[in-house]
């Protein structure tokens, strides 16, 4: 008769070194590619009143937002400058013509100097992203000196408020 041995078997130790070696460079590899969002806060003012003595008074920039169409004008409601849209690429499409309104910014900024107060008034029909190219590019410019680039800036003290004829039951003048 023949004896039947029984085969001692064991189960095999789990080695997680490796993994644990890995995980321990992969983690900060990870944590350093990741890029964060950048958030940035503009303070924003509302639009003075109209009730300012008249020696104190100064003609402030005024950008009127209204859809895609752009309109500068000054504190008195004088128009300055009409900015028609641009066509896109597609030629369907328009968009808000920013290099136009940079152009009219620096000749404002040539014109009056000292001034860095502006009011930017949006109708409730502009998109958000517009409001916030819009804001943009009336703040600063980006430009060459020497071999560097450097932030000018425009008017960085921004007020918003609504466009004219925007509210319910106002006519637009």
């Amino acid at each position: 008769m023949r004896r039947r041995h029984r085969r001692l078997t064991s189960e095999a130790d789990l080695d997680v070194t490796p993994f644990l070696n890995l995980m321990i460079v992969l983690v900060p590899v990870l944590l350093m590619s990741v890029v964060f969002a950048r958030t940035t806060i503009i303070e924003l003012n509302f639009p003075r009143s109209s009730g300012v003595a008249a020696e104190e008074q100064v003609v402030r920039p005024v950008v009127i937002v209204t859809g895609r169409q752009m309109t500068v004008t000054d504190s008195d409601g004088h128009v300055l400058r009409d900015i028609p849209p641009v066509s896109g690429e597609d030629g369907e499409e328009t968009t808000p013509d920013y290099d136009q309104l940079q152009q009219v910014m620096k000749q404002l900024k040539k014109r009056w100097p000292e001034q860095e107060d502006i009011t930017v008034k949006a109708s409730p029909d502009t998109h958000y992203q517009t409001l916030i190219a819009v804001m943009d590019t009336v703040r600063s410019f980006h430009a060459v000196e020497v071999t560097s680039l450097v932030e000018v800036k425009l008017f960085p003290n921004i007020s918003v408020g609504d466009a004219p004829g925007s509210r319910s039951g106002e006519e637009a003048p």
